[in-house]
């Protein structure tokens, strides 16, 4: 008798444990999501023929949050910048980590050779492309622009690819989940927006460094390219992509959700 009652009791202890796992994993929420506009103040980012990367960053990155905040309201939006100000790569993780986000978005406008068009969605990683490597060092070459900039990342040299691989090592406990919002994105951007979609690729970003939840680094697209300029100027275009990334990101909020 005394075994059985023993046994029932550690049953009925193992079925409560269970139940408190799956409240705790229904209770999950996806609550901070950190909004950073690429560039800004001094910073102008690269430059189109009428237009500069920092201006057409900010006004996506707004849209995106006005989106999310309208038709999300139980998620917290937080911006690394509203307006024309510069604010140090460093600083944008520091805001997402402060804020506890769950999830970290930098959108950027791209630069090339006029010929080059589509959008990209990096994660934080090893590049295995001398492209993806470019690009990294381009997005992370603003640092010359910050006082004590060896000091503030670890004696990093943006011309160096032995640096971006260091860097790139870090993230790793989030890569999964960046990997599945950053496919999210490209993948509303080809198949909603009707974009060219150059794929979801990984290189070391020092705005994604030290940012302690998934993150990722939207290029938008080519202001160097005169075709792609123009609709990232128009408000259209702009709505259109804005809208690319409130979808995915709803898409991926949801899911996460589900999973746990």
């Amino acid at each position: 008798m005394r075994n059985i009652v023993t046994i029932s009791v550690l049953a009925l202890s193992l079925l409560l444990l269970s139940s408190s796992k799956l409240e705790y994993r229904k209770a999950y929420k996806l609550r901070t999501v950190v909004i950073d506009a690429g560039h800004g103040g001094k910073d102008i980012g690269c430059n189109g023929k009428v237009s500069h990367e920092a201006d057409v960053a900010l006004k996506l990155a707004l849209q995106v949050g006005a989106l999310i905040e309208k038709n999300v309201p139980d998620v917290k939006v937080v911006y690394t910048r509203k307006d024309d100000t510069f604010v140090e790569l460093i600083d944008r993780a520091g805001i997402a980590n402060k804020n506890n986000a769950d999830l970290f978005i930098s959108i950027h406008l791209n630069a090339g050779p006029p010929s080059a068009f589509g959008t990209e969605t990096y994660t934080m990683g090893l590049h295995t492309t001398s492209g993806n490597l470019a690009v990294a060092k381009r997005e992370n070459a603003v640092i010359l622009q910050e006082d004590d900039y060896k000091e503030k990342y670890g004696g990093f040299d943006p011309n160096s690819p032995q640096s971006h691989i260091m860097f790139a090592l870090h993230q790793s406990a989030y890569i999964d989940n960046s990997l599945r919002f950053a496919q999210k994105i490209e993948n509303e951007f080809k198949n909603r927006v009707g974009r060219t979609s150059r794929g979801v690729k990984q290189a070391g970003f020092l705005v994604l460094w030290k940012s302690y939840m998934p993150s990722v680094l939207i290029e938008a697209g080519f202001l160097t390219n005169p075709a792609e300029e123009k609709f990232l100027n128009d408000k259209t275009g702009q709505t259109y992509m804005a809208s690319g990334i409130y979808r995915a990101f709803k898409e991926y909020k949801q899911e996460l959700e589900a999973m746990n």
